[in-house]
Formats: C-alpha cells, structure tokens, sequence
C-alpha cells in the first residue's frame, strides 16, 4: 500500500478481505511506516527444488503451511508471492519454474479465466522445455460466490486440496 501511495502513476490497490479474517495471520509491526516494497517485484517466501508453489495475498499463507507440510515428508517446494499481478515479475515465474520443472499455481480467482491460467500460458510459452509435469491450478468454484461460511469453504480449494495437487505434481 505504502508504494501505491508513493507512486505518482494511479495504481489500484486491492486488500485481500481473507487476510483481516484469518485469525492465524499476524505481524507485529514497528511504530514506524514500513518502507515502500517495489511494485511489480514478487518475493520468493520459501526456497525448495521440488516443486513451485505460484500465489497472492492469503493463499501466500496458505501455500507457506501446505510446503511446510510437504516439508516433513521430504518434499522441498519453493513458495513465490507475486505481490503484484500488473505489473508481474515474469522473470520471478520463469526462472522459479526453471528450477523445479513442477509449478502449482493457487489463488482465490475462479479457476476459468483467472490470472493462473495466464501464469500457465506464459510459463508454458517462455520455460516449457524445463517443466517435467504439467503445470497445476487450484482456484475457486466456476460458480457465483457464496456468502455463507461452510458454501464458502466449499467453494474455494482448501489446504488439503492444495496439498493432494502438490503432491500429484511431485509423482508425476
């Protein structure tokens, strides 16, 4: 948000709702404002050589449990947060994809037409010699969204959805 402020261009800054809802999601953070993070710059949140885990805002968390997970039974996947989808760090993505040669892609976005299936293209299009697995998306239901907290969990892919694609992507 800091960067959005700063930056003279208009930028559109969107929170993500499940952040302020997730009650095993908290930072401590200093008296002073953080300093501004570069838009269009992803983070790598988690190094690993078997798999890439590709996500934004809450299922960041999400992906950061499933590989910790996958952590115990000797599985090392690498966890990115895009941080920014326009401007996207494509370098991020390919060269991630270039060292596992396995990518999960998972975001809330319904899964038809969402930004994974435009991640998958261009991971297809720049570094699809180096994929030993096809590429994976998890995202929400094709479905209106619903506002009632079970339909709501039935909706979106949860941990373990997460984990069985993870894991599929691994024995592939």
């Amino acid at each position: 948000m800091a960067a959005a402020v700063a930056d003279p261009d208009p930028v559109m800054f969107y929170e993500h709702i499940g952040l302020y809802r997730d009650p095993r999601i908290k930072q401590a953070l200093d008296e002073a404002p953080p300093a501004p993070l570069p838009i269009g710059k992803a983070a790598l949140r988690r190094e690993g050589t078997d798999l890439s885990i590709i996500s934004y805002g809450a299922y960041v968390h999400v992906a950061m449990r499933v590989a910790e997970r996958l952590h115990a039974s000797g599985i090392e996947a690498a966890v990115l947060d895009l941080r920014s989808l326009a401007p996207l760090d494509r370098e991020a993505v390919l060269d991630l994809a270039r060292v596992t040669g396995r990518v999960l892609i998972i975001h809330e976005d319904s899964r038809t037409g969402g930004i994974g299936e435009s991640l998958a293209a261009i991971i297809q299009e720049e570094a699809f010699e180096w994929l030993d697995a096809p590429i994976r998306i998890l995202g929400a239901l094709d479905t209106p969204v619903p506002y009632s907290p079970p339909l709501e969990d039935a909706f979106l892919p949860g941990e373990a959805d997460v984990e069985r694609a993870a894991r599929f992507l691994v024995d592939y």
